[in-house]
C-alpha cells in the first residue's frame, strides 16, 4: 500500500512566515497570530484562493488583514442566509405536512403507496428511525413515545426532517401531489421546485457547517435561471436566487435579507469582489423582482 507523508504541525509564527514567503503582506504580526489562534490557518487559507498564482504565491499585494475582512464578510453572509433559510424551511415543513395529512391521513407518510415509483421506502424509513433515535431525549419525541406508543403524526415527525429530507420527500411524492404543492409553495412547476430545493439543501448544509461561501463553486444549478445570470450559475448568487423562489413572503425577504445584505456589501466593498460570489450588475433589482 502506498504511503503518503502528512505535513507536520506549524506554530502561528511559522504559519505567518509561510504566508509572508508567498507574498502575503503581514502588517501586524500580533493581530495575525491572534486571528490564527481563533480561526485556524487551514480554514483561513481557503480565502486566499482567488488571489493565488499557479505556483502558490499570492498576487495583488494581498494583505492578511484583507483576507480576514473577506472572512468576516463571509461570516456575515452565512448569518443572513441562515436566517432566510430558516423561514423557507419552516414554511416548507408546514405546507408539506398540511397537504399530506389532509390527503393521506396523520400516518400516511409511512405508507409506500403514497409515493412515486422512484421512492426507496426502506431507506426513507431508516432515515426516520435515525432522526427519532438522535432526538429521543427531546421532550416532544419522548412525549409521543410515552403517550402514543411511538406514533408520530406527519405534522410532528416533519419537525425532525432536515432540509435534505424535506427535499427528498417532495421529490418522491406522486406527480399530481407535486403539481398541487408546487403551486402552493411557489406558484411554479414541480421540476423547478425540485431543483430549487436541491440548491437550497446545498446552501443550508454549507451554512450549517460554517462553510465558505466566498469564491465557492456550487454543484447544483437552479432550474429556470434567467439568461442574464449565466455567469452566476455555479456561484453563490444563483443559490440565493433559488432561495428567493421558495421564500414565502417577498416583503419580508426584501426587509430581512436584501436590505441588510446591501449594507453588508457596502461595509466590505473595498475588500470583496462581487464577481467572486457571482453577483451581477443590478443584483438588488434581480432579487427584489
Amino acid at each position: 500500500m502506498e504511503t503518503f507523508e502528512v505535513k507536520n504541525p506549524t506554530t502561528y509564527k511559522e504559519q505567518l512566515e509561510i504566508m509572508s514567503s508567498r507574498g502575503c503582506i503581514i502588517n501586524d504580526p500580533d493581530f495575525c497570530e491572534d486571528v490564527l489562534a481563533r480561526v485556524n490557518y487551514y480554514r483561513l487559507s481557503a480565502y486566499f484562493l482567488p488571489f493565488k498564482n499557479p505556483d502558490d504565491s499570492f498576487r495583488d499585494n494581498i494583505s492578511f488583514e484583507r483576507i480576514f475582512r473577506i472572512y468576516e464578510f463571509d461570516r456575515g453572509l452565512r448569518g443572513l442566509l441562515s436566517s432566510a433559510l430558516e423561514v423557507a424551511e419552516i414554511n416548507l415543513r408546514s405546507r408539506l405536512a398540511y397537504f399530506h395529512a389532509h390527503k393521506y391521513g396523520r400516518m400516511g407518510y409511512l405508507d409506500e403507496e403514497n409515493f412515486n415509483q422512484r421512492h426507496m421506502h426502506t431507506d426513507y424509513h431508516e432515515r426516520i428511525t435515525a432522526v427519532l433515535r438522535a432526538n429521543r431525549t427531546v421532550p416532544f419525541v419522548r412525549h409521543h413515545y410515552e403517550k402514543y406508543g411511538g406514533q408520530f403524526p406527519i405534522w410532528v415527525i416533519i419537525e425532525l426532517f432536515t432540509f435534505g429530507m424535506l427535499s427528498y420527500f417532495y421529490a418522491d411524492l406522486k406527480q399530481a401531489d407535486q403539481r398541487a404543492l408546487s403551486q402552493i409553495i411557489a406558484g411554479s412547476t414541480a421540476q423547478n421546485i425540485i431543483s430549487w430545493l436541491r440548491c437550497c439543501t446545498d446552501l443550508r448544509n454549507i451554512c450549517a457547517h460554517y462553510g465558505r461561501l466566498y469564491y465557492r463553486k456550487f454543484t447544483s444549478v437552479p432550474a429556470s435561471l434567467p439568461l442574464s445570470m449565466k455567469d452566476s450559475e455555479r456561484r453563490l448568487f444563483s443559490a440565493i436566487w433559488a432561495l428567493k423562489q421558495l421564500y414565502p413572503d417577498q416583503d419580508v425577504w426584501r426587509q430581512e435579507l436584501i436590505h441588510p445584505l446591501s449594507l453588508l456589501i457596502t461595509e466590505y466593498e473595498k475588500d470583496i469582489n462581487l464577481k467572486h460570489i457571482g453577483f451581477p450588475y443590478g443584483w438588488e433589482s434581480i432579487l427584489m423582482q
